[in-house]
């Protein structure tokens, strides 16, 4: 199915079904975007990274479904008012998980990199010479210095 006649199928929607589709993919998505908040302040962050593929499908439906009541605006607002409020207040209940949802993720990132810091540091710390030069203080080898580390940024 080409763009257009996808296009063309929505704007040809009752604008009463037009509203409850929409409706139904903008719950489904803010259903999943509270899993994957839920998920990563429990520190799952593999399994919240499941949720992506699904949340990106959700994601693209309800901008597809939004645009096409942006185009029938006019006809929705007289024949589907009461479902056009319903899904407005659900536009805004989306707003407010994902203002968490970035916060989690904020967080999370910041934890990850306080962490990968840390670990820095400390292998830094076990590759140190532990040994005296003659004026007494332990001197640094610049060649058994922690050489980095690798991470794996995929979630």
């Amino acid at each position: 199915m080409t763009a257009a006649s996808r296009l063309a199928e929505l704007d040809s929607l009752d604008p009463l079904d037009l509203c409850v589709r929409a409706e139904a993919a903008l719950s489904s998505l803010v259903d999943v975007m509270n899993k994957e908040t839920t998920l990563l302040r429990a520190g799952h962050l593999r399994e919240a990274g499941q949720l992506t593929p699904e949340k990106t499908a959700l994601a693209q439906d309800y901008v597809g479904f939004a645009r096409a009541i942006q185009r029938q605006n006019a006809r929705i607002v007289a024949e589907a008012p009461d479902a056009l409020r319903r899904l407005q207040n659900g536009h805004e209940s989306l707003a407010t998980q994902m203002a968490e949802n970035l916060r989690v993720l904020a967080t999370a990132k910041s934890v990850t990199e306080d962490v990968l810091t840390d670990v820095s540091k400390a292998v830094g710390q076990q590759e140190r010479t532990r040994t005296y030069d003659m004026s007494g203080t332990i001197t640094l080898d610049p060649e058994s210095a922690a050489r980095g580390i690798a991470v794996n940024r995929a979630l």
